[in-house]
């Protein structure tokens, strides 16, 4: 397996250095933006065009990689996101912001796509480990972005100037990479008609699982700086989130096998909802305290799509699978988009430290929605279940990497 890792080390390495970068920017503008005084509604706003422009990267992305190369979209991609970066603190205006953050979100995604499809491509053997060293890799590139603020502040220009040289710095080891470039990208389809009905439980829990990590992503700095964090206290907080992610995926996914994951989702649902509570109790109040409800919210929030996208596969058929985790993806980055719009609205009415209650809110209805299903379907046996596997929403092109994910030509999910 370390010999496969070896073999595509450049990739890992250029995306890491990336999504460094990406992790940096979204915080950055959030505390940039509240430092401008805007509210929570027109940062909601600005900080959704990223999710927006995910979407539209998954249908724009795939004809310019199959016209130019792997290696030529990757560079342009990482120029584009580049500019865009440096251009938030050249220009100091909200929609611009929303236009350049919209950009942003197509290049990312664009990136995205290059990487996997070549991981893709390469790793015959030991899928299901080089695809979890891929995910951890960019949940530690996310966490360890969040640092890089301590650097110039967010009202220093070279901020965002270091987020531009991070873009550009990560295209080095995929364009000097010996690797060969994989067969084009195909655009991918979206199937939601139909997908409902087989999985419910998967299809609203990935569109909620958005609504709540879209809104961590756009808001969180602005909700650690109402609560009196400093810009070490802020990425402590965001990372502390991001890190318990990673760190419980795995055991909570473990303990989903062999049984009804549906009451494993409702578990993390009520446990995750009783840690953003903590967070709006501890908040302003003992940061270490706040640190340790940040983790274990982390740990339950950031499993629940993962879970989705699991629960979905145990009711699928096989061949199904890849069309049925692009839907997810798609519902995911739908609710992405919404979530800080959503909660900025709230927070602008209520106050800004009630961003914790509407996270926890979500997960209580989702909660009460899973248990609905569980009194009217019937589980799956689990011998008919497969393995966890943990995944974070990246690219359609990831679930090809995903060794449940079948090979094979596809059936249209929708007849």
């Amino acid at each position: 397996m370390l010999a496969t890792v070896a073999s595509v080390y450049s990739l890992l390495l250029g995306m890491g250095i990336l999504l460094a970068g990406s992790g940096l920017l979204g915080t950055l503008l959030g505390l940039r933006a509240g430092a401008e005084g805007y509210s929570e509604l027109l940062i909601g706003l600005i900080m959704s065009a990223f999710f927006v422009g995910y979407i539209v990267g998954s249908l724009v992305c795939p004809s310019l990689i199959r016209r130019v190369g792997h290696i030529r979209a990757f560079a342009a991609l990482a120029a584009i996101a580049s500019t865009a970066s440096m251009l938030h603190g050249l220009i100091i205006d909200p929609v611009v912001w929303w236009v350049l953050r919209a950009v942003t979100g197509i290049a990312v995604l664009g990136l995205y796509m290059v990487i996997e499809s070549w991981l893709n491509e390469q790793v015959r053997h030991h899928r299901g480990q080089v695809f979890a060293v891929y995910m951890m890799v960019s949940l530690i590139a996310l966490g360890a972005g969040q640092f890089l603020i301590l650097f110039y502040g967010p009202g220093a220009l070279a901020s965002f100037v270091l987020v531009g040289m991070l873009f550009s710095l990560g295209l080095l080891p995929v364009a000097l990479t010996p690797v060969s470039q994989p067969i084009p990208v195909e655009a991918p389809h979206f199937p939601l008609k139909g997908l409902f009905r087989r999985s419910p439980v998967g299809f609203v829990g990935s569109l909620v699982s958005g609504l709540i990590t879209g809104t961590f992503w756009g808001l969180s700095a602005v909700f650690a700086l109402a609560v009196g964090l400093d810009e070490l206290g802020v990425a402590l907080f965001i990372s502390a989130v991001i890190f318990g992610g990673a760190l419980l995926q795995w055991p909570i996914g473990h303990l989903s096998d062999n049984r009804d994951r549906r009451v494993v989702l409702v578990v993390v649902c009520l446990l995750g909802a009783i840690a953003a509570t903590a967070i709006f109790a501890v908040a302003g109040v003992s940061t270490t305290a706040l640190l340790v409800a940040a983790v274990l919210y982390g740990g339950f929030s950031f499993t629940l799509y993962a879970l989705s996208v699991a629960h979905t596969h145990d009711r699928v058929d096989v061949h199904h699978v890849l069309e049925a985790t692009r839907g997810l993806l798609l519902l995911n980055g739908i609710g992405a988009a919404l979530g800080p719009i959503l909660a900025g609205l709230i927070m602008h009415f209520t106050d800004t430290r009630t961003f914790p209650l509407v996270l926890g809110v979500l997960l209580v209805i989702l909660a009460l929605f899973i248990q609905h299903r569980i009194r009217i379907d019937r589980p799956v046996v689990p011998e008919e279940q497969g393995e966890f596997v943990p995944v974070t929403r990246t690219s359609p092109v990831a679930a090809e990497l995903d060794p449940r994910t079948d090979m094979e030509p596809e059936l249209e999910l929708n007849k």
